[in-house]
């Protein structure tokens, strides 16, 4: 990908998806992309139980919830008045996660933002939410938004394992916030560190560690102008740690607010889901995070 083309949001009408709904228009607004908006009414127990009776008697009825475009087409009013960016609307019922993906393999977008949910978002992700299986089959970039979109995105923490997919998680930072200064952080451990400290003293542990860091910091360089970023100077750190630590107090420090990562993981069954680092630092970030594919 080489440009945000299309960027499909996706609202329940409550605040912080709201948040989210004008961060995607912010993000098109700077980066000339078109903005997609779709609703999905879940239906009620009860209601699911009706239509069954129904579909069992032949009298097949719409269901009883309201699917009217009008309060979306509202919200789509107020994003043209706000950012000048003309949204189309999407409206649906059912099951959120079959009728999201359904509209997300259908439009195709370059990017889908959606809105975390305060302090229970870390017990929904954990417990295999709507958001989380939307992460583990998503096809595309994922972005999720938990702070309100006063200014386009100002600084972004990326961190790197000099992966594919971390080069790519670059690559979208960029595109995402063509003018945001970009930290690149690759957070490394010894290997055998706790035989070391059994076997050997202090100097020779710290002089491990300066070797590991000059060789990474030497691989970030090469990495940031793979990425093509050398020309805008990003910020690089190489931090001694475990690495889901230092991108959260990083990011805290730094005051970031997007933290921009890729969804693998180490083993072979965190490749298909999320990544262990992801997931957790998806769940405790306080600034908003895009999940890169």
């Amino acid at each position: 990908m080489t440009k945000l083309n299309r960027i499909l949001a996706a609202t329940d009408l409550s605040a912080p998806s709201y948040q989210a709904i004008e961060r995607a228009a912010m993000i098109c607004k700077e980066t000339g992309a078109s903005l997609d908006l779709i609703r999905v009414i879940k239906a009620s127990p009860m209601e699911k139980f009706r239509q069954l009776i129904k579909q069992g008697s032949g009298k097949v009825k719409p269901p009883a919830h309201d699917t009217s475009p009008e309060k979306l087409d509202e919200l789509a009013g107020t994003l043209r008045e706000r950012h000048n960016v003309p949204a189309c609307t999407h409206v649906a019922a059912g099951n959120v996660f079959s009728e999201l993906t359904r509209k997300i393999n259908e439009v195709e977008p370059d990017l889908v933002v959606l809105g975390a949910r305060g302090e229970r978002f870390m017990r929904h992700l954990l417990l295999g939410s709507t958001a989380e299986r939307i992460l583990n089959h998503a096809k595309y970039p994922i972005l999720v938004v938990k702070q309100s979109a006063h200014q386009p995105y100002c600084r972004i923490l990326v961190p790197v394992d000099f992966s594919e997919f971390s080069l790519r998680a670059a690559r979208n930072a960029r595109l995402l916030a063509p003018y945001a200064e970009i930290v690149l952080l690759h957070a490394f451990e010894i290997s055998h560190e706790k035989s070391l400290k059994n076997a050997s003293d202090e100097k020779t542990i710290n002089h491990h560690r300066m070797l590991a860091e000059n060789e990474a910091t030497d691989k970030l360089r090469a990495f940031s102008q793979d990425a093509g970023l050398s020309s805008t100077h990003p910020r690089l750190l190489v931090e001694h740690g475990d690495p889901s630590l230092k991108i959260l107090e990083q990011s805290e420090a730094l005051g970031c607010d997007l933290i921009v990562m890729g969804r693998h993981g180490k083993s072979r069954l965190e490749a298909l889901l999320l990544g262990s680092v992801t997931k957790h630092v998806l769940a405790i970030a306080q600034c908003d995070t895009l999940v890169s594919l």
